[in-house]
């Protein structure tokens, strides 16, 4: 899968995890966009065609909702719940087999708005 990571999810255990599962990853450090506004995230992930991770979803919700009612298209934001008990917080390893799990289930991710705690 090809990901483009929002500042706040980066981690290089994370980071690391993800690549070595094979994914194709990308830093906003590395697009010249760290502390950039989340929208210009967004943005970059679409022109890369990757779909966005982040734990940022009191931002995103709202900007996918915009991009769906405008009729716009977008690869896929990838969210990371950490609203829940303690126990449910994602570590590298959960996020990797949460993943693996949606691309085996042949889950359209295209302009779709998907929480990855869901597919732990």
């Amino acid at each position: 899968m090809m990901i483009y990571m929002d500042d706040d999810s980066i981690a290089p255990a994370l980071v690391q995890a993800l690549r070595q599962a094979g994914h194709d990853v990308r830093t906003p450090a590395e697009a010249g966009l760290a502390g950039a506004h989340d929208a210009l995230h967004l943005r970059q992930a679409i022109r890369q065609g990757h779909s966005l991770l982040s734990r940022n979803y009191t931002d995103f919700e709202p900007i996918n909702l915009l991009v769906q009612e405008s009729k716009g298209r977008h690869s896929g934001i990838l969210m990371i719940r950490e609203d829940g008990p303690k126990k449910r917080k994602m570590k590298p390893h959960d996020i990797v087999r949460a993943l693996r799990k949606l691309e085996a289930a042949g889950v359209p991710i295209a302009n779709e708005y998907i929480v990855l705690n869901h597919w732990q």
